[in-house]
């Protein structure tokens, strides 16, 4: 499995914004289809957003869509959550996750966690009112 690593986790004020990466080591990423989970206490692990390293696909979780933005950097081997218009319900910790040698992320099940392989150790994020 390729070792993942999240960062830029913190503290926000709601509608302010916080950028997280999930640079990979041990391999290079160069076909997956790589997601961002968030689990706040008490609640299931849920999907956040997930996108494909070399097609062009992204989705977005409802809850979060016109406010999160996914990318990802082949160059710096690198995914990316930007985050803007925090609400306090947006807290919780953060994971990156990835699914190694796949040609898509699907539209039925990007948001499953079983469908992922790779998991990194996690970024708090903490979003006051």
């Amino acid at each position: 499995h390729v070792q993942l690593v999240e960062s830029g986790g913190g503290s926000a004020q709601a509608g302010g914004s916080l950028r997280l990466s999930c640079t990979a080591s041990g391999s290079t990423v160069t076909s997956a289809c790589m997601a961002w989970f968030r689990q706040a206490p008490g609640k299931e692990r849920e999907g956040v957003a997930s996108t494909h390293t070399r097609a062009g696909a992204r989705y977005h979780a409802d809850s979060v869509k016109g406010r999160f933005t996914i990318s990802h950097d082949d160059a710096k081997n690198t995914l990316y959550l930007q985050m803007n218009s925090l609400a306090p319900e947006d807290s919780g910790m953060f994971y990156c996750a990835a699914n190694t040698g796949t040609l898509y992320c699907h539209s039925s099940d990007w948001s499953q966690q079983a469908r992922y392989q790779s998991w990194g150790q996690g970024t708090q994020v903490t979003v006051s009112s």
